[in-house]
């Protein structure tokens, strides 16, 4: 007899999966607030290791209580209430919801210290309730100069709760601000309200995983018997996307053109315009007769507004996971929302809305086990950051993007940025344009903000083994003060990412790339080998900004000081770094390395956020009589693809190794001595190459794009990874993944646009991959 099959997939963070567990984030420097119930076991881990931990405890009455966590004794620590007592925003809303349980915050009593020794990456200290508590939990930090490694990290705070039973739907998220109205919509309701323009509704997906369909009018137009409603078809027309999403183009549009709603966050950026709310024709072609359905809701809520009901619903969709594939088809799957996940928008006029909690419990759609929806509506008097949302892992806590020190500075000068891996990041800017940033770039000099790398400090006595392990390149030949470009690969070869590796001393060094998963990787690796090592981040507290062009080392001559220790700017080798000052010895802390991204002289600065608005000015001030112009990233894409640099998800990923990437010059196999993950596979990989990246030199004026197939005949041979017109060169160019036997230069290929068969745009495999400067004269000069 056959054994069932059971489906047993990992699905990380869903209620449903684990009701009794919860997961909270501590930031490094920050603190939350959380409820436990008797019984309940709060466990704090110290996620990258080094890092004190604080805890206050209030019983019902407002009073301490740190007695029942057994915490009688431990306190002494007082940085929770000094960060209470400061004029954070943050620490302004902990206050008022404090303030609420009746806890004076003006006169907190000491916090208890969790543990005082230098811990390592993931210890932790459990804890159980022995009444109802509110707990404050703090990961004590300040502010850390560019030049030091002693940074604060961040907590994660896991509750076991003890009588799971009890609880249908996880606790709601605290509130974003003022609350005017709020409700909860159960499966197979809808609710209407009204909002007035200026206030903002969200949207909220109590247990994650569930649809919610949305309708909004015009409150004016249905005063006058006027039916304008808010219409999927003109907003996908306007924004050119699917739906829209924080930034430039965040309408939602009525039938008439005019704004009805402004996105102002979105933590899943997964939606749907194309399909009807769920209808009762629907459920009855599966056979479902009388099946609760959002039509039919929508129509009865709105019913009291005069507002004729409709069998089926245009409505935006919110978490509804839908998408057109290869066949034109129309595709469903269970929603990317995970518990508290929400949609924030703001009412741009007076509007009467519907919600729903969707019934649909027959296909994926609901993750098959439809839930609770719940709203909220705050005031017009709030002000809340435009922000999507991104995860370190599938389980941790989403991170709103962020703006940099530099944005001050930059939001200046352009409303036109991107959420580019969780940073708000110019894409050009106005008065100047894409062409004009690439010249100045070329020709003089130019600034771009490139915070959104990840930095990460490595420290210990194991710190060189591990890189050396974890890196392609050979890190023991890595001196003081040097920089190096490496991969960092996995056991079957495929790159997990690239970056530069700075050596700051024997035992300490800083990796800076494109991945924050990469800190979580280094310390899953100094685990596995028991390594006295930690990897601490420092994204957040080391923001960094690129100043290329022939005239980049003129400008920082100006304006960088170095000790006599360091070398002066002047003096600074291509791929080595320095420590100096901004202006003179009493100047903020700044590091300065020669490295880029644009095939030109060129140098980064990285500094605290807090002086980043110092090296701008700063900046600008010297750079306007050298023709200084800010770069935004569709210049910066332009000068790396002439320069023949690869970028993530475009030239590489975790299918491709670093030869196919074209990069295997940072992979040593016959220098290197020591082992390194993914040697193995990268030595059978070189030996059998199936593919190799290469240039082409487009035929004519129309371009390539990204995914583009290539040909030879009928035959699909390669795909294009990144294009782009090149000025200097007057052609248009790409760099593309390509079938070894057709790699030789001057090799005749043909580019496939449309179904790839219909339209050809002939091209020339090239003689290397960099198109401008070769030789690297310009970089190196």
């Amino acid at each position: 007899m056959r054994t069932p099959v059971i489906s047993r997939p990992r699905e990380p963070a869903l209620f449903a999966r684990a009701p009794g567990l919860e997961h909270h984030r501590v930031a490094p420097g920050g603190l939350t607030v959380v409820a436990l119930e008797p019984d309940d076991r709060l466990e704090v881990v110290d996620v990258e290791g080094d890092q004190p931990a604080e805890l206050l405890a209030f019983a019902a009455d407002g009073r301490e209580a740190l007695a029942a966590l057994d915490l009688l004794g431990q306190a002494g620590a007082d940085f929770i209430a000094r960060l209470l007592a400061s004029n954070d925003e943050e620490a302004r809303h902990v206050r008022l919801g404090l303030g609420k349980r009746g806890i004076d915050c003006g006169h907190l009593p000491e916090a208890a210290r969790l543990w005082s020794a230098i811990t390592p990456a993931g210890f932790s200290r459990s804890l159980t309730a022995q009444a109802a508590l509110l707990v404050v939990v703090a990961a004590p930090g300040s502010r850390t100069p560019v030049d030091s490694q002693l940074r604060a990290s961040e907590l994660r705070l896991s509750i076991h709760r003890a009588n799971p039973g009890s609880l249908l739907l996880p606790t709601l998220p605290a509130a974003l601000g003022e609350v005017i109205d709020e409700f909860t919509i159960h499966p197979g309701s809808a609710r209407d309200y009204s909002v007035a323009a200026g206030q903002y509704i969200q949207v909220i997906d109590v247990a994650g995983r569930q649809c919610s369909d949305f309708v909004a009018f015009d409150r004016r137009g249905l005063d006058s018997g006027r039916e304008i409603d808010l219409d999927p078809t003109v907003t996908r027309t306007l924004n050119g996307n699917a739906y829209p999403g924080p930034g430039l183009f965040s309408k939602f549009f009525d039938r008439d053109m005019q704004p009805m709603l402004e996105v102002v966050r979105d933590t899943v950026g997964r939606h749907d315009t194309f399909a009807l709310a769920c209808t009762a024709r629907y459920y009855e072609s599966q056979g479902y007769f009388g099946h609760a359905n959002c039509s039919d809701n929508i129509s009865r809520a709105l019913e009291k507004y005069g507002v004729r009901g409709r069998p089926g619903w245009p409505a935006i969709n919110f978490f509804f996971n839908t998408g057109i594939d290869a066949h034109q088809q129309l595709t469903l799957d269970e929603p990317w929302s995970r518990p508290g996940d929400y949609v924030l928008l703001r009412a741009m006029t007076d509007l009467v809305c519907a919600s729903s909690s969707c019934p649909d419990d027959i296909d994926p759609a609901n993750g098959w086990q439809p839930t609770d929806i719940h709203i909220r509506v705050y005031s017009e008097k709030e002000r809340f950051s435009l922000a999507m949302a991104t995860r370190k892992t599938p389980d941790a806590d989403p991170v709103l993007t962020r703006e940099s020190g530099f944005h001050a500075g930059t939001s200046a000068l352009t409303r036109h940025f991107i959420d580019y891996r969780g940073w708000w990041t110019p894409t050009h800017f106005d008065g100047y344009g894409t062409l004009a940033e690439y010249y100045g770039c070329r020709e003089r000099v130019a600034a771009m903000d490139l915070t959104a790398l990840r930095k990460f400090e490595v420290i210990g006595p194991d710190a060189e083994a591990l890189l050396n392990y974890c890196l392609t390149r050979d890190v023991r030949k890595l001196a003081v003060g040097q920089v190096v470009y490496s991969a960092m690969c996995y056991e079957h070869g495929g790159m997990l990412d690239d970056g530069t590796l700075l050596r700051l001393g024997p035992d300490t060094f800083r990796w800076i790339c494109g991945e924050d998963y990469a800190g979580i990787w280094l310390r899953e690796q100094a685990a596995k080998l028991g390594m006295k090592v930690w990897i601490k981040s420092a994204s957040g507290q080391m923001h960094n900004i690129a100043v290329q062009g022939p005239k980049s080392r003129e400008l920082l001559a100006q304006m960088i000081w170095t000790p006599g220790t360091q070398p002066a700017l002047t003096e600074l080798g291509w791929f080595r770094f320095l420590v100096g000052r901004l202006d003179d010895y009493n100047g903020c802390p700044l590091m300065v390395s020669r490295t880029g991204y644009t095939g030109e002289l060129g140098y980064e600065i990285w500094c605290h956020p807090d002086d980043a608005m110092k090296v701008w000015q700063r900046l600008w001030q010297l750079g306007e009589p050298l023709g200084l112009v800010p770069l935004g990233l569709h210049a910066l894409d332009m000068l790396r693809i002439e320069a023949g640099l690869i970028f993530a998800g475009y030239e590489f990923s975790d299918q491709t190794d670093p030869f196919e990437a074209g990069i295997g010059f940072c992979v040593p196999l016959k220098s290197k001595q020591d082992d390194f993950i993914g040697r193995e596979a990268l030595l059978r990989r070189k030996e059998h190459p199936m593919q190799r990246l290469v240039g082409l030199e487009l035929e004519g004026n129309e371009p390539a794009a990204h995914g583009d197939c290539v040909h030879v005949g009928r035959a699909q041979v390669g795909v294009i990874t990144s294009a782009t017109h090149s000025p200097l060169l007057g052609k248009n160019i790409a760099l593309c993944r390509l079938d070894v036997g057709y790699c030789e230069a001057g090799t005749r290929v043909e580019i496939g646009k449309l179904d790839g068969q219909q339209k050809r745009i002939g091209a020339t495999v090239a003689s290397g991959t960099v198109a401008y400067d070769p030789d690297k004269s310009r970089v190196r000069a």
